[in-house]
């Protein structure tokens, strides 16, 4: 597995419009994202250890974010997950906070964006609050899994990105690597 590693950590509230960007051109059909099985990812770098789909692909976005982002095929349409970090500096990030800044970096792209289920839930010993969303755009729709935790050193931004059809199945793979998250 070819997996990216980012050095360089950057602020999640400028990643915002790269990242709104990046997964409206993601596609709209393929291959299912489900049924895979994980390998244990431990880059030393990480404040975090993760198991990733097997077959899936490091991709780096050039967009400054440190972290890990995989897809499922080598060219669009292919499912998009990222678990990103940003140090946070002496700041107090808050999940309700960062949803917003997400939420206007979406809406600032010109696609719509609308919250279909919240809840609080913590992985690897951090707490955070995840959301689910439908992302509306010229060439059509995406759902969204995105969770933001803030932990001692870091604020942790983890996202799946993929379309209506294939979503189901794709979460359910998500459901998996997050609950392999281990934080250092």
């Amino acid at each position: 597995m070819n997996v990216p590693r980012f050095p360089h950590a950057a602020s999640l509230t400028a990643l915002r419009p790269a990242l709104a960007g990046t997964l409206l051109v993601l596609g709209l059909a393929g291959t299912q994202a489900g049924a895979q099985t994980l390998v244990a990812i431990n880059e030393p770098k990480l404040p975090f250890t993760v198991s990733l789909p097997k077959s899936w692909l490091g991709v780096n976005f050039n967009d400054g974010a440190a972290g890990i982002s995989v897809v499922s095929a080598k060219a669009p349409p292919a499912t998009l997950m990222r678990l990103l970090y940003s140090p946070k500096g002496g700041a107090a990030p808050t999940p309700a906070g960062e949803f917003s800044k997400f939420e206007q970096g979406v809406k600032s792209t010109g696609a719509a964006i609308q919250q279909t289920a919240s809840r609080t839930v913590g992985y690897g010993g951090v707490n955070g609050v995840e959301r689910s969303y439908t992302l509306t755009h010229p060439k059509g729709k995406l759902n969204m899994r995105v969770w933001y935790g803030v932990g001692a050193k870091n604020l942790y931004s983890f996202q799946l990105t993929d379309t209506p059809q294939r979503f189901s199945a794709a979460s359910a793979t998500f459901s998996k690597v997050l609950a392999s998250v281990k934080f250092r």
